[in-house]
């Protein structure tokens, strides 16, 4: 009974033990088993930031995300408030069909993206209170801001702009807007 015995506990541990191997390679990342050192394959050793394994491995939502016909939106990393729920909490964004003022327009050039930055920063200083969102849609970077539901909103804020006398490129546009739920 002794033999019996141990033969059942060892089958007990062996199986622990091939659970928690089978568990753990369950859990290895893409760029884990990338890595890993095949015989007479060769071995590939990856030397990236952590917010690109992040973003690869699905560990953690990046700050800049791929939309819709190419467009990069890379919003959250200069506006903190337009990410999907803000410093207060107030409940998720969703998106539905309304109006920003496009108040740059540029190329795909990396000064297009510092001027497509810098207006968004001036519009920020003077409108605090509307989001900005500066993305590239190929082959173009752009500067909109506020999530306007009506044209009329959007056309009162342009009206005010136009006053000021800055901006004088800015147009209205149809876009996907953020509203609180």
């Amino acid at each position: 009974m002794g033999k019996t015995r141990f033969a059942f506990i060892l089958c007990i541990i062996v199986n622990c033990q091939l659970s928690i191997v089978n568990y753990a390679h369950a859990q290895q990342t893409f760029t884990d088993k990338l890595q890993k050192v095949m015989d007479s394959v060769g071995r590939i050793i990856l030397h990236q930031d952590k917010s690109i394994t992040d973003l690869v491995n699905g560990t953690r939502k990046s700050a800049t995300t791929l939309g819709q016909r190419g467009q990069v939106d890379d919003t959250t990393s200069l506006y903190p408030d337009s990410l999907g729920l803000d410093s207060l909490s107030l409940g998720p964004k969703v998106k539905i069909r309304g109006y920003r003022i496009q108040v740059y327009f540029g190329d795909n050039s990396r000064k297009g993206k510092t001027e497509a930055r810098a207006a968004g920063l001036r519009f920020r200083n003077l409108f605090p209170e509307l989001p900005v969102y500066v993305s590239f849609v190929s082959p173009h970077w752009l500067c909109r801001a506020g999530d306007f539901r009506t044209m009329e909103e959007a056309s009162e804020v342009l009206r005010q702009i136009r006053e000021m006398g800055i901006f004088r490129e800015a147009v209205i546009v149809k876009s996907k807007i953020n509203v609180r739920l």
